[in-house]
């Protein structure tokens, strides 16, 4: 089951993500509106994601490396984009 938004920085993180993990449920969910004149708050949006994953790839890792794993994936679009990212990344099975 895969989900999106349609703002173009978060397809662009689908689509990296999916051609990285193969994910089998996938959700990108911006959340810069409720950080709308906060630190790091981008007037064009989209500057602040949850990203909610399930992929094989993640299992038998901790929590840090299944996170590297998806900054790995998005690494030039934290530098540049994105300011903040929750990591919601978990192994098929695990709730």
């Amino acid at each position: 089951m895969m989900q999106h938004t349609t703002g173009p920085v978060a397809a662009e993180m689908t689509e990296r993500l999916t051609a990285a993990l193969n994910p089998t449920h996938l959700a990108v969910i911006d959340d810069s509106e409720a950080h709308r004149g906060h630190g790091g708050h981008d007037a064009r949006g989209e500057s602040h994601f949850t990203v909610d994953i399930v992929a094989a790839a993640f299992d038998g890792l901790n929590r840090v490396a299944r996170q590297r794993l998806v900054n790995r994936a998005l690494a030039d679009l934290l530098r540049e984009r994105v300011h903040a990212l929750v990591i919601k990344a978990r192994a098929p099975g695990e709730l």
